[in-house]
Parts: C-alpha cells; structure tokens; sequence
C-alpha cells in the first residue's frame, strides 16, 4: 500500500496563522484520516542520485493548543514515497519557486503533486487572465510609459498592481500622473498591470474557490475604513455572500479552463461582478475562512475530489 504521507512544501509553519490559514486547515483534515504530514522549506528541496529529497520534519497540528504544531521527527526523505506534495508556498513567484517546479516535475508522474508544478510554472497568476479580459475592468499589461499616461487619461483613476507580487503588496492608486513615481515603479516590477478603478470595492470583492473544475463558494472581503485593498492580510474583514448568475456563469468557464491545464485548487476574485484578474493558483487561501462563516468544509471536498 502506498505511504499514507502528504508532503507539504511550504513557509515554516511558525510563520502561520491557524486562525485563517488554508494549508494548516488542509494539513489538519487529512491528518484526520491518518495520513502522516511531512513538511519542508523549498530551499531543503534536492536531486541527489536522480532521487527527489527534501530535509524537513513529520509534524502533527492541533487547533485545540495554543502552539498549534508540534515537530515529531526530523529527516530527510524520498518524496516519491509521499501519496500527495502539496505546493503551499507564499509567492512572490521568483527564480526559487520555478526552480522548485522543475525539481518537482521530474516526479509528478510518482507522485500527485497539487498544483501541478508544470501549470505553476506556466500560468502567470495575472498575465492569466488576458484571454478573460471582456470579463474584467479596462485593463492594459505594459511597462510603457506613455501607454499608462493615456491610460490614465482614458480613466482617470487606475490601479497599478506588480504582475509578480501577492497578498496586495505594492498596489498603487493613481489619480493623477506622476513620472518620478511612475518611473520608480517600473524599475522596481517591470511588466505592470493596470487597471481601471472600480469605487464599488469599498463594498468587498468576492474570492471564489475552485476544486478540480468546479465552483465551490466564495467570500466577501470588506477593505478597512479608507483603503481599497481587499486582502485579509491588509485588515479587511471576511463575510458570507452568494454569487450572482454572471460571476458564477464566468467562475464556472474559468474552472474549466483551469481544469484543462491541470489546475486543481485555484481563488478567483471579482469586484463589482468583474474578474478582477488574479487567478490564485500559486498558494490559494481563505478555505478556513469560508468554513467559520458557512460551517462548510472545502478540506474535506479538496481531499475527496483528490482521491477522485
């Protein structure tokens, strides 16, 4: 019988908060089903003799106590002895995460590895979401000068988000143009995205998540008092919401298409019921969040869809 492991690769838990995070509430339910977690740092990933190794630790979680993780043994192992490899490390999407995608790919047909290393690697989590663009607000992807100023012209409010970055780091709100910053900017991200503001974001968004294809709910994310930036980690507040009939005709196209390329797990967001453009695939949160607001478990769904 195959090793009841699943490898996590992923920042230390010591860096995670259990009351919001996915991959501790993904890591807690199969440990429920006696499968052991296996945990490692994608800097502990190597090729030693064609075999596939991580230096890490088995850990066992329990929401129950205050340290919410204990590290039972420290090793190193074969990953091809794993059932799955999670990929649950933060972006930024840099040289070390695609370095990790083609270690890992030399084993994805051994091991099931969520998301597939090949698709992370192909799929930029913004450029993505090109061939959706009549879904979304006016939106151009350029590190061109004069192609912002007129943009900025057309719209008169837009928004600058790094095609790289996450978490909503480094998202500018442009009313009016300043080269000295602009200039700045594209030498720190290059290739930006910009967009056109939509004012309904001080309302909330909405995160959507997929599993293997399908449409499984979504939250709403309210910005804090004064900020347009609707992400958890930037103090906005999560509450339930449904879907309207366009944003889950367009979550459900965009699921398919992801299925096609292999994506398992993946977040979409709208606001105003237009995609916004970020196509979560790299590490996808808020699954413990819907389950404190639903009582719905995706864990359970993402692990039974899995093993389908």
């Amino acid at each position: 019988m195959m090793n009841k492991i699943v490898a996590i690769q992923g920042n230390h838990p010591s860096k995670l908060n259990p009351l919001t995070d996915t991959t501790i509430f993904l890591a807690n339910e199969i440990q429920s089903k006696n499968y052991r977690i296996f945990y490692f740092n994608p800097k502990d990933l190597s090729i030693i003799h064609s075999n596939v190794i991580a230096e890490g630790f088995f850990i066992k979680f329990n929401y129950k106590t205050k340290k919410f993780f204990k590290i039972i043994k420290k090793q190193k192992l074969n990953l091809i002895k794993c059932k799955y490899i999670l990929l649950r490390q933060d972006p930024p999407f840099n040289l070390e995460y695609i370095s990790t995608t083609f270690i890992l790919e030399t084993i994805k047909d051994k091991v099931k590895i969520v998301n597939d290393p090949s698709s992370v690697r192909n799929i930029s989590e913004k450029l993505y979401s090109a061939k959706f663009l009549k879904f979304m607000p006016e939106t151009i992807f350029t590190q061109n000068i004069s192609e912002i100023k007129n943009f900025l012209k057309k719209n008169s409010k837009v928004i600058l988000k790094p095609i790289h970055s996450y978490s909503g780091n480094d998202i500018f709100l442009l009313n009016k143009f300043n080269l000295r910053f602009v200039k700045k900017y594209l030498k720190k991200h290059g290739h930006i995205m910009c967009q056109k503001y939509l004012p309904k974001i001080v309302n909330g968004d909405k995160r959507v998540f997929i599993i293997n294809g399908k449409v499984y709910g979504a939250i709403s994310r309210v910005p804090k008092k004064g900020s347009y930036l609707s992400n958890l980690s930037k103090g906005a507040i999560a509450k339930k919401t449904q879907l309207t009939k366009f944003e889950s005709k367009i979550s459900k196209q965009i699921a398919k298409d992801l299925k096609r390329k292999q994506i398992f797990f993946a977040g979409i967001d709208f606001i105003d019921q237009k995609l916004n453009g970020d196509i979560n695939i790299t590490s996808p949160t808020g699954l413990k969040t819907f389950y404190d607001l639903t009582k719905i478990n995706l864990a359970d769904i993402f692990w039974k869809e899995l093993k389908a």
